[in-house]
């Protein structure tokens, strides 16, 4: 077991987050406990709660880390596509990607609730926000509409891609009759920014 000397609350808490990133990456998110985690750090859970409050900003600081993974893969999508429904696409493409490659870490960032006595921190909602905004950029050059319409086009288009996702990843496909998940997601995205344009073009 590790003293508290050896690293400093830096170093325990950068050691920490690692470790709990790659509990929930192989096992999810329930297999993330606090004792679990020191062990894997080699440090007590009283060492843990030095540098965390609880094992809820554990798991919003994790979710951070993955959302900050997210945006980058988002960013290279913007990066590399000029045309504006082809970047909305290839971003609905990505952001797939991300949640197949990713599946448990993905999940933990949707499925996780914070206790009723707390609100969601201000720096955690501005990482939820910046993928938004991504979308909402886009959808500034597709039509003159105003900034509080492309907001809640972006919402609106990309909460149908997140149910392709959850589609995808809980099996059930078979069920909804889909066969190629990539596919239903581009008609959709497609059919989106076409009724977008004409309506607000």
């Amino acid at each position: 077991m590790a003293r508290r000397s050896d690293h400093s609350r830096n170093e325990i808490k950068q050691m920490a987050l690692q470790a709990a990133e790659n509990i929930v990456a192989e096992k999810g998110s329930s297999a993330l406990t606090a004792r679990r985690l020191a062990s894997e750090i080699g440090y007590t859970v009283g060492s843990l709660y030095l540098v965390f409050e609880n094992l809820d900003d554990v798991t919003l600081q994790v979710n951070a880390r993955t959302l900050n993974q997210l945006s980058s893969k988002l960013d290279s999508v913007v990066s590399r596509h000029a045309d504006t429904k082809r970047c909305i696409l290839e971003l609905g493409l990505a952001y797939m990607q991300f949640a197949s490659e990713h599946p448990h870490l993905w999940n933990m960032v949707f499925e996780h609730q914070q206790p009723d006595d707390k609100d969601i921190p201000d720096w955690y909602q501005e990482r939820i926000n910046s993928l938004f905004q991504r979308i909402e950029e886009q959808f500034t050059n597709l039509t003159p509409a105003a900034a509080s319409e492309n907001a809640l086009a972006a919402r609106a288009l990309w909460s149908g891609v997140h149910g392709n996702c959850v589609i995808a990843l809980t099996g059930k496909l078979d069920i909804v009759g889909i066969e190629d998940i990539e596919k239903t997601c581009d008609v959709l995205i497609e059919n989106f920014l076409t009724g977008w344009v004409q309506t607000h073009g």
